[in-house]
């Protein structure tokens, strides 16, 4: 059955035998928060999931370290039994580097929850709220053929999620991920039921667009439930025993699914989405050896069944690249006979220029993606191999397991949807400059390239003509600035996290000074390349709470002129002195010197622990080669 491949979770590894075993150990692991992560990458039944999360509570009750997993509190409510759910949502999440810990309300409490101030949903200040409301949780009906009653119960219904999203947010202080509601499978008038106003199907699917249209000017995030029940089919989804019996609003075959999925946005909103497509060629990208078949012997194009499968494949790198996913190549070849194919053959979708890093040669997988990381100036965790060699799949995993793996089955007629309905590259929100980072990477990957020629590195700067642009916080950055904040882990010197909404509050806030800097140069536009928030501390005095950037334009004196832009304000301001802490993560220890590097001055701590660094107003820093824009602050002084 075509739904397995999405219930069975088939992109992931088997469990293997001795799991149950393993859950047991990672009490004893040197780093037990490694072992469950590594626990959690296999595709996992109700069983499984529920093991694990029995062995993450343990390791939380004993106070053991879960580094590198990152802590969400997710509140959970809904008017179905929530128990069989809160364990596989510990579990999955813990697949996408979330420490997840669940606040689950009482059966049908939805209401009293949000509604209260004092309920304990709201007293736990979660980080969100997952609203698992099905088409039994609101009020959504009407007679059928009356399209005045049936306007009405949709705006009705979605009042009522309206209403407690908004009593979450000011009672709570959480944000909402808020379920689409997957409609019956039954129909009352057959196929014409989508077109008579009143039946089940008709109702879901205009409550359905009238509850994304009402989550556009928030920053609550969309589930969409109803498109994951129509993939693996309505009666696949819905089982009207299990409702009866225990209350459950989908089948339990699905709860792995359902699961992931929300592990999945949740992950996301942490910036645990992957960024970038590490594509194997012979028998992945076309069919057959190019260098033992020849240009002309590879399958690939329309006519051919094999041929088709693997030009669905070259569409869906092509569809992730348009929405901003980076596109590399490692393949054991010849470097010239395999780039011949994106030269020479006509069928050929992909081209050399969608490619930001080429590696063809005869090194391993696993070197030549870490090298790939190197130089996109991105973490191994922001990785997703595609080969269809079970063999290579298998070396990368064991050498470098932050890199995400799929399963592909037999089948190459599979590849593309399999690569999809893994879900690696999961989205909140998506903004013009989402759409240009696979060119800001590939141009920034010929920037290295070329300063690899070049001897004089001021010279090579300078030939750069870097234009470097500086804005206050606003409303067009907002969802980039939050992003950023959520998703920069190595050159972000406390990893503070902040949503849209407290991007939004700092924006507001005439004590704080805020900083969005984006860089351009010969090569394009590199985007919004870092983000500065300061607060007022003692008298006369900025703390820097946020320093953030990108790092693939380190090196290039970003960073001084971002510090010379911040005294430049704070001078104008009558500020006197700067301090900066750097909080040590497991990912950003390449700034333990960066204000020691500034010319700041250690005040307390010590390395290689959370220090706090001074830095005198009037000090003055060297310029770096590059023309400065504030325009943005003369039209809006800070």
């Amino acid at each position: 059955m075509s739904d397995r491949l999405y219930a069975d979770l088939t992109w992931l590894p088997r469990p293997p035998a001795d799991f149950r075993a393993r859950c047991r150990a990672v009490a004893d692991a040197r780093e037990p928060g490694r072992a469950v992560l590594a626990l959690a990458q296999h595709a996992l039944d109700e069983n499984g999931l529920r093991r694990l999360a029995d062995a993450i509570g343990r390791l939380r009750a004993s106070g053991a370290p879960l580094a590198p997993l990152t802590s969400f509190k997710l509140g959970v409510l809904g008017n179905a039994t929530l128990e069989p759910v809160v364990p596989a949502l510990v579990a999955s999440a813990a697949r996408y580097g979330i420490a997840l810990e669940c606040v689950e309300a009482d059966f049908g409490q939805t209401v009293q929850e949000a509604l209260s101030p004092d309920s304990r949903m709201n007293r736990a200040r979660p980080d969100a709220v997952l609203l698992a409301l099905d088409h039994r949780g609101v009020a959504l009906s009407a007679p059928p053929g009356d399209a005045d009653a049936s306007a009405a119960a949709v705006d009705d219904a979605v009042a009522f999620v309206r209403r407690v999203r908004d009593a979450l947010r000011e009672h709570g202080g959480a944000r909402s991920i808020v379920q689409t509601i997957a409609p019956p499978a039954e129909t009352l008038f057959g196929s014409f039921d989508r077109a008579i106003a009143g039946t089940p199907r008709s109702l879901t699917g205009a409550f359905n667009a009238a509850l994304v249209d009402s989550l556009a000017a928030t920053d609550d995030v969309l589930f969409d439930v109803a498109a994951l029940a129509e993939t693996v089919g309505l009666a696949n989804w819905h089982s009207p025993k299990q409702w009866n019996v225990a209350k459950l609003s989908f089948d339990a075959r699905m709860l792995p699914l359902y699961a992931d999925h929300v592990g999945r946005i949740v992950g996301a909103l942490r910036g645990k989405s992957r960024r970038c497509l590490i594509l194997d060629l012979d028998n992945t990208v076309w069919g057959g050896v190019i260098g033992d078949d020849g240009l002309e012997g590879i399958v690939i194009g329309q006519g051919d069944a094999t041929g088709e499968a693997f030009l669905d494949v070259q569409r869906a790198a092509l569809a992730l690249r348009e929405r901003g996913v980076v596109l590399a190549v490692s393949s054991k070849n010849d470097d010239a006979v395999a780039r011949s194919a994106f030269a020479g053959h006509p069928d050929m979708l992909l081209k050399a220029d969608h490619i930001a890093v080429f590696q063809a040669n005869w090194n391993d997988k696993a070197t030549n993606i870490a090298a790939i990381a190197q130089e996109l100036a991105l973490g191994l965790d922001a990785m997703v191999f595609v080969d269809d060699n079970p063999v290579e799949r298998g070396l990368v995993r064991e050498l470098l397991p932050q890199v995400a793996v799929p399963e592909l089955p037999d089948d190459p007629a599979l590849y593309a949807r399999t690569l999809a309905a893994a879900g690696y590259f999961e989205a909140t929100a998506f903004s013009a400059e989402d759409r240009q980072r696979a060119d800001f990477y590939r141009d920034n990957a010929r920037r290295v390239a070329l300063r690899g020629q070049a001897g004089d590195l001021r010279a090579y700067l300078a030939s750069l003509e870097m234009k470097i642009v500086f804005s206050p916080f606003d409303a067009t950055g907002r969802s980039r600035i939050a992003q950023l904040i959520n998703k920069s882990n190595q050159f972000n010197v406390t990893t503070r996290r902040y949503d849209e909404s407290d991007v939004a509050a700092f924006e507001a806030d005439p004590s704080a000074f805020t900083l969005q800097v984006r860089l351009l140069d010969t090569f394009g536009d590199n985007g919004m390349i870092g983000v500065v928030i300061c607060r007022p501390a003692a008298p006369e005095t900025w703390e820097i709470d946020t320093w953030l950037m990108s790092c693939r334009v380190l090196g290039r004196g970003v960073e001084q002129m971002v510090l010379r832009e911040i005294l430049h304000h704070a001078r104008a301001n009558g500020i006197r002195r700067l301090t900066g802490t750097y909080l040590p993560t497991e990912r950003n220890a390449m700034v333990r010197e960066h204000y020691a590097k500034l010319g700041f001055r250690p005040v307390s701590g010590e390395s290689p622990g959370p220090t706090t660094w001074e830095l005198d107003a009037a000090a003055e820093v060297a310029a770096a080669p590059m023309e400065v824009d504030r325009s943005a602050f003369e039209l809006s002084p800070a």
